[in-house]
């Protein structure tokens, strides 16, 4: 049975006393919680493929992409897969380039997880990104879904955006200002903040 972040709860009490908007956006989606499988391959593939595209084109892609590696996401699976196997499956020539520079930085353990935790969310989003196919965004969705860590903030994602401005009736997209406002006020919980957003636009979860 998979649990919520150890931070979860107290975020949402502490965001919920901050925010009213937020507050009922919580109260909505209340049993839901940031959930990761806890497997950093599987997230960044999974990232890579949900990159500038809508999460239901993503999950059908994702779900080819997982029929062609026998449900086993695996570096050595994607290496062996033929390109033209996993341009099948509705990836880019692009993609399936960084899907299979990703399988090769983890089969050849020059992407060490292990350093990894132990580096703050501006460290870790540097070191990420060395990795060809993986900008800031991909790095963010990395350290919410797979490391937990509880204050991102991408302010770069559609959908955050988007929630953003349906929900606090603001401009499309917001102003920058109005995004520094935002974020001082759920800093320390953004990834929370971030979650529920997303709920609010899309209540079937993500998970990366």
């Amino acid at each position: 049975m998979k649990k919520p972040p150890t931070y979860w709860y107290k975020a949402k009490k502490i965001l919920s006393k901050k925010d009213p908007v937020l507050k009922k956006i919580i109260k909505k989606f209340n049993k839901g919680f940031l959930t990761t499988r806890k497997d950093p391959f599987f997230s960044l593939c999974r990232t890579i493929i949900g990159q500038q595209i809508s999460t239901k084109a993503a999950d059908s892609i994702w779900l080819k992409f997982e029929k062609k590696c026998n449900k086993k996401i695996l570096p050595k699976k994607v290496l062996k897969l033929p390109s033209s196997s996993l341009k099948g499956a509705g990836l880019s020539r692009q993609k399936i380039n960084y899907l299979k520079n990703i399988a090769r930085s983890f089969n050849n353990k020059t992407f060490n997880i292990k350093d990894l935790r132990r580096m703050d969310d501006e460290q870790a989003i540097n070191y990420i990104t060395q990795l060809k196919g993986l900008g800031i965004w991909s790095a963010q969705m990395f350290l919410m879904f797979n490391l937990n860590r509880p204050d991102i903030f991408p302010t770069k994602d559609i959908g955050l955006i988007r929630a953003i401005s349906k929900n606090y009736k603001t401009s499309y997209p917001p102003s920058n200002r109005f995004l520094n406002k935002i974020s001082k006020i759920h800093f320390g919980y953004r990834s929370v903040f971030t979650w529920y957003m997303w709920r609010s636009i899309d209540p079937t979860d993500v998970e990366y």
